[in-house]
């Protein structure tokens, strides 16, 4: 949390530390193709974007790059899920986008539960990656 003087008394006042910075993604994928397709889409669309590889990558980089947008991959290897409880826990209000398995429903439930604003099947992701992109620039504008 970070403390912010209230306007009369000179009180702190706390506010969430991570605030939504519109036009900046933070994905957590780690197939390598797969974050290359995301960061030649993301400079097509022109969004900023930071890729991590980890569940406990992403905590630590969404406190510091204060996204406007999350990405998780769901089957990432190193805590997916554990780490979109932790963004939530932490205050942190990004719209969270996630993907899976088609066949996965258990875990997009999971994920619904643990603050996933929007749960797709990988290929409806991947389908729509420039709409998804494009969201957060527009809020950027």
């Amino acid at each position: 949390m970070s403390k912010v003087e209230g306007p009369k008394s000179g009180n702190a006042i706390t506010e969430p530390q991570q605030a939504m910075r519109p036009g900046t993604v933070l994905a957590l994928v780690d197939d390598l193709i797969f974050q290359a397709k995301l960061a030649e889409t993301a400079r097509q669309v022109g969004v900023e974007l930071k890729t991590v590889a980890s569940g406990e990558a992403l905590v630590a980089e969404a406190g510091a790059a204060q996204a406007g947008l999350v990405i998780v991959d769901l089957n990432a290897r190193g805590g997916a899920l554990e780490a979109l409880e932790k963004l939530r826990e932490a205050g942190n209000s990004a719209p969270v986008v996630a993907f899976l398995s088609h066949v996965q429903m258990e875990l997009a439930e999971s994920a619904r539960a643990a603050g996933c604003t929007e749960v797709l099947p990988r290929s409806k992701f991947t389908r729509e990656l420039v709409t998804i992109l494009s969201r957060a620039k527009s809020e950027k504008e």
